[in-house]
């Protein structure tokens, strides 16, 4: 995959760039840490500056984010309470879990939205969620294209700075991606253990 978007790059420039981005909020697997930080290189070796690649891959990016919001709309509270209705049981959940998930995204959202903007893998995901809660529009927007932003300068100029050793770079950040499934492995199982717990104790 890695030889293959950097030939997009190479062969698209800046619209290649736009592309691999959309692509990624999309599709997660496609790893945002070649995109950024080759492209952070190629500033070095052709007329692409690292103003521009920003510029370009954090429409790319909100353009992503926007669509997987419009899912998480599509998959709004009542939807779920459908779903909870037909499949609860079996889930194991309530419409009252869903509306205290609801409430808390209504409280944190925002600040969930722009943090999660800069982890590997939930920065496309978080999107979903945020349509679900119904979270307001240009609140969205505004705090994903600041968490985007942030992302995209760190990476690029990162890239742009160690040349052609961008390589090592995404190496590191394969580790620290690494890292951040594992702990999220852990909280979803704490989450599970604790959840399991607290119905247990309602019963």
């Amino acid at each position: 995959m890695e030889s293959w978007i950097i030939q997009i790059m190479e062969q698209f420039g800046y619209w290649g760039i736009f592309f691999l981005i959309a692509l990624e909020n999309l599709f997660p697997p496609i790893p945002s840490e070649v995109i950024l930080t080759f492209g952070g290189f190629v500033t070095t070796t052709s007329d692409l500056t690292i103003t521009m690649v920003i510029i370009v891959a954090t429409i790319g990016s909100v353009v992503g984010a926007v669509l997987l919001y419009g899912v998480g709309r599509l998959l709004d509270v009542q939807r779920l309470e459908k779903i909870i209705d037909r499949y609860g049981h079996i889930l194991r959940l309530t419409k009252e879990d869903i509306h205290k998930a609801d409430a808390w995204f209504d409280k944190y959202g925002m600040w969930t939205v722009l943090f999660c903007r800069m982890i590997p893998l939930i920065r496309s995901l978080i999107s979903i969620p945020a349509g679900m809660s119904n979270m307001n529009f240009p609140l969205f927007l505004l705090f994903t294209t600041i968490g985007t932003l942030i992302w995209n300068t760190i990476l690029v100029n990162v890239g742009a700075a160690v040349g052609a050793s961008w390589k090592d770079i995404v190496a590191y950040m394969d580790v620290f991606s690494n890292v951040i499934y594992a702990v999220l492995a852990i909280l979803g199982i704490l989450v599970i253990v604790w959840y399991v717990k607290k119905r247990k104790e309602r019963a």
